[in-house]
Order: C-alpha cells, then sequence, then structure tokens
C-alpha cells in the first residue's frame, strides 16, 4: 500500500470509533460527503466492505472490525511519538487527559496540581470525572485512576495514594431519632444514603469485615447519589446514614457534626493507583505529572 493511502486508514479509525461519519468529518476538519467519498475509494482498493451505513448509524463490519484493531493502536502510538517529540524542549508542554472518580480527583489529583501546575505554565490538564471503568485507550485519555485491584493487567500501574477505609456515619440529630446500629445487619433497619454507580448496575453494597467476616450491606433509604458531597451533605442534614471514605468525614466526627459508627467493621484495603498503557510511550508532560503523583510513603 502506498504512503499516501495511511490517511484513508487514520480516516477509517476515526469514523469506526465515532460510529458517525459527521462526528468523524468534525474531528478531522473535513467535510462529512469528502470523508464518505475518502471510505468509498478504501473499500474499492481494498475489495472489502470496511462500514456498514443506515440512516442513522454507522457500524463496523467484521472486516473494519479486524483492520480497527491492527491499525488503530499504530496511528495512536505514532501520535504519541509525535507529541512526545514536539514537547522535547526546555520546560515540557502539551495536555494531559485524566479520567478518575470525584474522590480521587478532590483528595489526590487536585492537591498535586497545586503543586505541579505553577512549576510547568506550558502543561494543561484536563480531568474527567466518572464512575465507570473507562477505556482509557478508547476513550483517548492518556491515564485514569483506580483502586489498585481494579487496574488491569496490560497497564502500567502507579501507587498514588495510602491505604483507605470507609467509614460509616451520620448526624447525632439522626442518631436521636434512632438507636446505634451494633452490627452490619442493623443498617438494614436505618435510613441509608446510598451509591449508584455505572460498574455496578444496581445500588452499591456497602463492604463491611472484621475477623476475616465479610458482610454485604443494602440499606434501604430515601436517596440515592453518584455525589460524593451530595452524600456527604446529606449526612449532615441528617436524612440518613452514608458510606463515606473515611478522610471524608474525620473532621466532621472530631468536631461532632457527624457520629461514626461500626468502626471495627471498617478495614483498610488497597488505595488508588495511576495506570496507563503499558505499550504507550510517556510524554514529558504525563511523566512529570507521575513523578509528582507517586506516592511515597510506608
Amino acid at each position: 500500500m502506498q504512503m499516501e493511502n495511511f490517511n484513508d486508514l487514520a480516516a477509517f479509525a476515526v469514523i469506526a470509533r465515532e460510529k458517525s461519519f459527521t462526528r468523524a468529518a468534525a474531528k478531522l476538519g473535513v467535510s462529512p460527503s469528502a470523508l464518505s467519498q475518502t471510505m468509498r475509494n478504501l473499500e474499492e482498493r481494498l475489495g472489502l466492505r470496511l462500514l456498514t451505513r443506515t440512516t442513522r448509524s454507522v457500524s463496523s463490519t467484521e472486516a473494519g472490525e479486524r483492520l480497527l484493531r491492527t491499525v488503530a493502536p499504530r496511528f495512536e502510538e505514532i501520535e504519541a511519538e509525535l507529541v512526545a517529540l514536539g514537547e522535547l524542549r526546555d520546560k515540557p508542554a502539551g495536555t494531559v487527559r485524566l479520567t478518575a472518580g470525584e474522590h480521587p480527583a478532590i483528595s489526590i489529583l487536585q492537591p498535586a496540581l497545586k503543586r505541579f501546575l505553577p512549576d510547568y505554565p506550558d502543561i494543561a490538564v484536563e480531568i474527567i470525572v466518572d464512575y465507570g471503568l473507562t477505556d482509557i485507550v478508547a476513550e483517548g485519555y492518556d491515564a485514569g485512576v483506580r483502586m489498585g485491584e481494579q487496574v488491569a493487567k496490560d497497564m502500567i500501574a502507579v501507587r498514588i495514594g495510602p491505604n483507605m477505609r470507609m467509614a460509616v456515619v451520620a448526624s447525632p440529630a439522626y442518631f436521636e431519632r434512632h438507636p446505634l446500629p451494633q452490627t452490619p445487619q442493623d443498617l438494614t433497619a436505618h435510613t441509608c444514603i446510598n451509591i449508584r454507580l455505572p460498574t455496578y448496575g444496581g445500588l452499591f453494597p456497602w463492604g463491611l469485615e472484621k475477623d476475616g467476616r465479610e458482610v454485604k450491606v443494602r440499606g434501604e433509604g430515601q436517596l440515592v447519589f453518584n455525589s460524593l458531597s451530595m452524600r456527604l451533605s446529606s449526612a449532615l442534614d441528617g436524612l440518613g446514614v452514608a458510606y463515606m471514605p473515611e478522610d471524608q468525614v474525620l473532621a466532621h466526627v472530631a468536631e461532632g457534626r457527624l457520629v461514626r459508627v461500626l468502626e471495627d467493621w471498617c478495614p483498610s484495603f488497597p488505595g488508588y493507583h495511576l495506570y496507563y498503557p503499558s505499550r504507550r510511550q510517556q510524554s514529558p508532560a504525563l511523566a512529570l505529572l507521575v513523578d509528582v503523583l507517586r506516592y511515597r510513603g510506608s
């Protein structure tokens, strides 16, 4: 295949990922009609149908899926290398795109950026808060943040935080109206402020453990959130019992705004890790950020 045809392959990869000629054309800066003609020319040269088109959607054929799996990673590697070469200067530059849950974004990434960004004015950082187990390669992220046990084996994982604990809390006003729970099973009689995350489908179960005995609690309640701050605010308002990362509630417990219960049922577990593809060369900007985030505690 001649070198000029590589642009056709790159265009195909964008269409296959976007599943839309309109969105792909906008990304590539060409008209949809020109992009459609490019694909027709590519399919004619290959003698294969790569895309199935309807009035509402575009999908890859079996041959298209195979080509996408083979070609797309190569273009990503080329793009990453070109970015890395372009950043070989006295001060690294470029944009680092990260995806993370709300808690690590607030508790780990944001404090690190306060230390990091003033020294590197040519680096921009984009953080998308997402509770799903995002495919960072497919979605175009440089790296993501997950709990250590959630990181795929083909990724490089860098620990960026200490071990964590959860806490079961409610306001003093709430516990004036309800007895303190003594066991995890007691929570089924309480008004629980629940969590819904896309990776679990249903409500997130509260994982409690003591002496090797693990209990998954699914309590009932009037409120369900996917927001850390709203769960905390609702607990402070006396609307129920919340299951929260310990670091988010300790100050409120110390000052008497929240009461912690079942503490002996909340053991520590591995904390957050930054992860990125092992086959992709790091840009200088990402390498610097990784070094800043790297957890160096005991």
